[in-house]
């Protein structure tokens, strides 16, 4: 049977369980061999279903779980050998996800063809593991370099135990690694660190972008054992990983290898860090002696999922915020001399550049750009800082879910009078096949100052507003947050068909945009969610109910005027992707309440954990327009 109906043709029951005590560090010949076979059949398996992630769409990471297999096998060897070992193979890199579904399969949690639904919407598979939704899967990893500290706390639990973690030069860049290492060293604890050193990041490599940055030095200057070894030479790393076991204390095995190494088409690259497109996979899988024909037959055979509904109110047309943003301070930046650029302006970068939109920057104003490490805490301080100077302005950007990572640096830069325009991108759920962990839900966590304070949240419905927004508030002073998502937009459309944000649109601070007055009541939307408002809005208006709708593009300022409308109205949805315990639903209803305005009110917004996949997300969480439309006959009634 094609795709997803295959048998998975590489035989995980060829599998050969191993024992092996780091008293004896020598391999013998047996040992060896049968380790090398183990991690061969292992990384095929890995190869051939993570490229389904790519034949769907959904794309996924081949190459850091790739890598990590020898480490992985041979850790598994010793919790086979005995019960001192904590059997749980934890990973500060989540996207290394791929390892923890290939184990829940070699333990029985999940059938081996289950892998072919790598990703895939619905299927328990996402993009990061997650505690409770994979069968087998013994941990959350949440966000890159996040796992460390609470390894830890699991060490001091289980002192008797040794425990284990996978790491990565991309993940020791985190912060939190830094307080990790020194909390090991002062306890003593018996945590085992097992790092990937592949200098390749989403961006980049390290050794170009971090220059001085060395994983093993930084480790031995926080007092761990530090070995650094070749991660191909499997006698030479399991001579490392037994004396860090028989080393009492903290200890760290650092692996250099190249980034998926021996797969044609990623070796040693930044694409390595992403999904095996098919064809790759494909040429490798063949040169591994399995037939083409079965891999062409499975992948070849999934297609990405589609959701088709034409919506109305918005062209066909679609562009990506993400992208416009960057282009959008381009625009900015050329009315200005080289010189004055780079006096003025500095554009740091956390190893997202092509996610975020400040890709185009780099290129076309190199003068202003800083490429910087995954560090999202100390780039966001440091922009504030060049922002420091009343006629000075740093740029910084990242996902929005790594929002809630930096929000003692906002408080800094507040108390400071800094000047940043934060991008954060990947905001709200749409198209987040990484899923939970990575749902950028908490935007108004940047609004935490006083009431004396002032910080602008922007959230652009299209393209042609991301531009005009860009062009408004650049040189404002302050604190800027601009939101956009992972997903493309279309254009939204007046009534009579033309842009709504094109010629003679201006964008101003604070102002709510009506789209269409009604006299039923209201849909307050903004971002990704205000076409699909717009939709529902206007075929609830082809049957009879004049509903009106507003853009709300600054999201934590009360617009009075519009507020009064709304408010005198039957009714006011609020329609959002944000968390709908923190986001603009959660305010609005205090701001009518405070002004004597009592219609009825109701809102939506993300309230549960994420299904994976792309467009399933918005549905998923009952934020398509049908269900606004129901929402809408339920208050209008």
């Amino acid at each position: 049977m094609p795709g997803t109906e295959s048998a998975f043709p590489i035989d995980l029951k060829q599998y050969r369980k191993l024992t092996l005590d780091p008293s004896k560090p020598q391999l013998t010949a047996e040992q060896k061999s049968t380790l090398l076979h183990n991690i061969q059949l292992l990384r095929d398996a890995l190869v051939l279903f993570t490229a389904t992630g790519a034949a769907r769409g959904v794309s996924g990471h081949t190459g850091g779980a790739y890598d990590t297999i020898p480490e992985v096998c041979i850790l598994l060897s010793l919790f086979e050998a005995s019960e001192k070992y904590l059997p749980i193979v934890f990973d500060e890199a989540g996207h290394r996800v791929a390892t923890q579904y290939l184990l829940a399969a070699l333990d029985g949690h999940i059938p081996p063809e289950h892998l072919l639904h790598y990703r895939e919407a619905n299927s328990k598979l996402p993009g990061h593991p997650e505690l409770g939704l994979t069968p087998g899967v013994k941990f959350s990893s949440g966000r890159l370099g996040h796992m460390w500290p609470m390894v830890n706390g699991v060490a001091m639990a289980n002192k008797e135990k040794v425990v284990f973690c996978l790491g990565s030069d991309g993940s020791q860049q985190e912060g939190n690694d830094a307080e990790a290492a020194r909390l090991a060293v002062a306890q003593n604890l018996n945590v085992k660190l097992l790092i990937d050193d592949n200098d390749v990041t989403i961006a980049g490599h390290p050794s170009q972008y971090l220059k001085g940055y060395d994983v093993s030095k930084t480790l031995e200057g926080h007092g761990l054992k530090v070995l650094t070894v070749q991660g191909e030479d499997i006698d030479a790393l399991w001579a490392a990983i037994a004396a860090i076991i028989t080393y009492d204390g903290p200890a760290a095995v650092v692996a250099k290898r190249l980034m998926a190494p021996g797969v044609a088409d990623i070796e040693g690259s930044t694409h390595g860090h992403d999904v095996i497109p098919v064809k790759s996979a494909i040429k490798y899988l063949t040169a591994r002696g399995y037939p083409t024909s079965t891999s062409e037959d499975i992948l070849n055979n999934i297609k990405p999922s589609s959701a088709p509904y034409l919506y109305i109110g918005s062209t066909k047309e679609v562009g990506a915020n993400r992208v416009v943003f960057g282009e959008a301070v381009n625009l900015v930046l050329d009315k200005l001399s080289k010189e004055e650029a780079a006096a003025k302006v500095m554009v740091i970068d956390s190893d997202l550049e092509g996610s975020t939109g400040l890709k185009v920057i780099h290129q076309k104003h190199p003068e202003v750009f800083v490429p910087s490490g995954i560090m999202e805490r100390g780039n966001f301080s440091t922009a504030a800082g060049f922002g420091f100077d009343a006629n000075k302005f740093g740029v910084f950007s990242t996902f929005s879910a790594f929002l809630e990572m930096v929000i003692s640096e906002v408080t800094m830069a507040r108390l400071n009078n800094c000047n940043v325009l934060s991008h954060f991108s990947h905001s709200g759920v749409d198209e987040m096949a990484d899923n939970t962990c990575h749902f950028g839900v908490n935007s108004f966590f940047a609004d935490n100052g006083l009431s004396d304070v002032q910080s602008w949240l922007y959230f652009p419905a299209d393209p042609l507003q991301m531009v005009a927004v860009i062009q408004r508030v650049f040189f404002e002073r302050g604190l800027r947050f601009v939101f956009s998502t992972r997903s493309k937009v279309p254009y939204i459309l007046k009534e009579d068909g033309t842009k709504f944000f094109g010629d003679g649109y201006k964008f101003v601070p604070g102002k709510d945009e009506t789209i269409v007055e009604g006299k039923a009541g209201y849909v307050v939307s903004f971002g990704e969610m205000l076409y699909r408002s717009w939709d529902a809005v206007l075929r609830c208006r082809k049957e009879g109910l004049d509903v009106g709708l507003i853009n709300k593009p600054t999201l934590n300022l009360v617009d009075e005027q519009t507020l009064r409308k709304i408010g005198s109205s039957p009714f006011v949805l609020v329609v959002e992707s944000l968390n709908q315990k923190t986001g603009l639903g959660s305010k609005m209803g205090t701001w009518l309440i405070e002004r004597q305005l009592t219609p009825r009110y109701g809102y939506m917004g993300t309230t549960k954990e994420g299904c994976g996949g792309l467009s399933e997300q918005i549905p998923y969480q009952n934020l398509d327009p049908q269900s606004i439309i129901m929402k809408i006959k339920q208050l209008s009634n």
